[in-house]
């Protein structure tokens, strides 16, 4: 019996080794990366904000997906990774989006530091949490550090890998399901905002 207990105590400590080790390897910043959507004349810029994934680029095409969607509305985007966005020159955006990776049930590292020393006091924000498929509780954990930060959080998503972002099309490549969401999940956030700009002006 001590012979077993010994082998499945081993068997549990090399599983915990490569459990971490793989956390550090997932959770190390990724390298810098921007790319520039839409018109540098128009009149709205928003920023999205992303640490790629070293294994799959769903954020990467998240992100992109969803600012191609502002564009469509008429808006200047920047989507930045982490190590992109940190040397940025300062700069006030209409709207900070924030797409998180979920690794152990939680928001990527990297991002949420970012989120944190960012300064977001009454700033517009859109979140985005993606995962192989449970998310909840990272999506729920982000919301609430988005919140505390002082942000107006104007809505949040999830996007899977694996699981079904839409159940009514399994036969459709879940990725693609994804990125149309996305794309769309953009054009709302962008109506949105013109929604609340167009109130105020009327209140004036």
């Amino acid at each position: 019996m001590k012979k077993r207990t010994k082998r499945i105590l081993a068997i549990l400590g090399v599983i915990a080794i490569l459990w971490t080790g793989l956390t550090f390897i997932v959770e190390f910043t990724g390298p810098e990366k921007i790319a520039v959507f839409g018109e540098a004349s128009e009149a709205k810029e928003a920023l999205v904000v992303y640490d790629p994934d070293p294994i799959y680029n769903l954020d990467e095409q998240v992100c992109q997906s969803f600012a191609k969607g502002l564009v469509k509305k008429g808006w200047n985007v920047k989507v930045a990774t982490v190590a992109a966005a940190n040397k940025l020159p300062e700069q006030q955006f209409d709207l900070y989006v924030f797409c998180a990776n979920t690794y152990n049930w939680a928001p990527d590292w990297s991002i949420t530091k970012f989120v944190k020393k960012l300064g977001l006091e009454g700033k517009s924000v859109a979140a985005i949490t993606l995962g192989s498929g449970s998310t909840k509780k990272s999506k729920s954990v982000f919301e609430n550090m988005i919140k505390d930060q002082g942000a107006n959080l104007l809505d949040s998503k999830t996007y899977w890998l694996m699981r079904p972002n839409d159940e009514s099309r399994m036969e459709e490549s879940n990725i693609k399901v994804a990125l149309e969401m996305a794309n769309d999940f953009g054009k709302e956030i962008a109506q949105r905002i013109e929604s609340i700009s167009n109130q105020v002006k009327s209140l004036k």
